[in-house]
């Protein structure tokens, strides 16, 4: 009889959610958790671990210190789409290979910045909290002058899974679109603009892009001075990519009207943040994906990798040029 593979999961979940999503592998993997929450727990666990579910909180970090330590792992899937929170390079050199869920919450992303930009647009969260203080802002409303969502131009910088579909939404409500990406789609609906002329053009900025060395602070102060007056930013990505302190410069000269914010460089920010106290901002605690659907999708993705991987079968969305067939160690 084949020895259990060890299934490793350091995601926040609860136990029974787990091992619920696991049942149907059977007697083909043993689920197994940290003792604790922290390095020392990682650690520990790590050594046993075959195959390891990543923590999408950041809290419980595979970098080169715990692959180290991992001598029996062969595979580490992400159950999100970014891996900000594993040390790709030190995998790949330990020849592991690391897979996410692309694709699984593009639809939920996109409509969340959708939502945004609505919000945005007419003032609503704004207008919601003066209410519940007891104000009746109407006329304060008519002179901040909303806007109708199809006059204005968006500019989507990256055109993956998530910026493509976010692209479908607004030319679906009649706002011209454009993208910026490295590598152009020339069958894309929308329209291909370099950098600088994209952001000269946007009077809604979407971010939605991954988080690397290229893209580390990518859309600074000085590029978001390139963006009409008056316009709108919304970072679905990650906040590297728009530094924070160029972000609030823009917002606090007025050159930028309004942001949404999903992603923050330090999760959760610290309570005196001066974006929390920024009225032209909406705050998200970087649950963009987090619906219903989204989680079915990413929890059938991660089912299926994993009998992938035990079955001796190529598993999907492999990231770090490794042929996607897992090898038992």
């Amino acid at each position: 009889m084949t020895t259990p593979w060890n299934v490793l999961a350091l995601a926040p979940l609860g136990e029974d959610i787990v091992r619920g999503l696991f049942a149907p592998l059977g007697d083909a993997v043993e689920v197994s958790f940290p003792a604790s929450r922290d390095r020392a727990g990682l650690l520990a666990a790590i050594a046993e671990a075959e195959v390891v579910i990543s923590d999408f909180s950041g809290e419980l970090s595979l970098d080169a210190e715990a692959v180290a330590a991992a001598p029996r792992l062969s595979f580490v899937q992400l159950p999100q789409v970014g891996s900000d929170n594993v040390d790709v390079e030190a995998l790949t050199l330990a020849n592991i290979r690391v897979a996410n869920t692309a694709g699984v919450n593009a639809r939920a992303v996109a409509e969340w910045a959708l939502g945004a930009a609505f919000t945005l647009c007419r003032g609503l969260a704004w207008a919601d909290r003066a209410v519940r203080a007891g104000d009746w802002p109407q006329m304060e409303m008519l002179v901040r002058g909303g806007r109708e969502l199809h006059t204005q131009r968006v500019g989507i910088v990256g055109y993956g899974a998530i910026g493509s579909e976010a692209a479908r939404l607004f030319s679906a409500l009649g706002c011209p679109v454009s993208y910026w990406t490295r590598r152009p789609r020339p069958q894309a609906p929308a329209t291909f603009r370099e950098l600088d002329d994209l952001l000269a053009h946007s009077d809604i900025l979407v971010v939605a892009l991954p988080l690397t060395d290229e893209t580390q602070g990518l859309l600074d102060e000085a590029k978001l001075a390139l963006l009409p007056p008056r316009a709108l930013l919304i970072n679905i990505a990650r906040a590297g990519i728009v530094p924070e302190d160029g972000l609030l410069a823009a917002l606090d000269s007025g050159h930028l009207a309004g942001a949404a914010v999903d992603v923050f460089e330090t999760e959760p920010p610290p309570a005196d943040h001066p974006l929390r106290a920024h009225e032209s901002v909406l705050l998200s605690p970087h649950a963009a994906w987090a619906t219903t659907h989204a989680q079915i999708n990413s929890a059938v993705v991660i089912q299926d990798n994993v009998r992938a991987a035990v079955e001796g079968r190529p598993v999907r969305n492999v990231i770090n040029d490794l042929p996607p067939k897992i090898e038992r160690r």
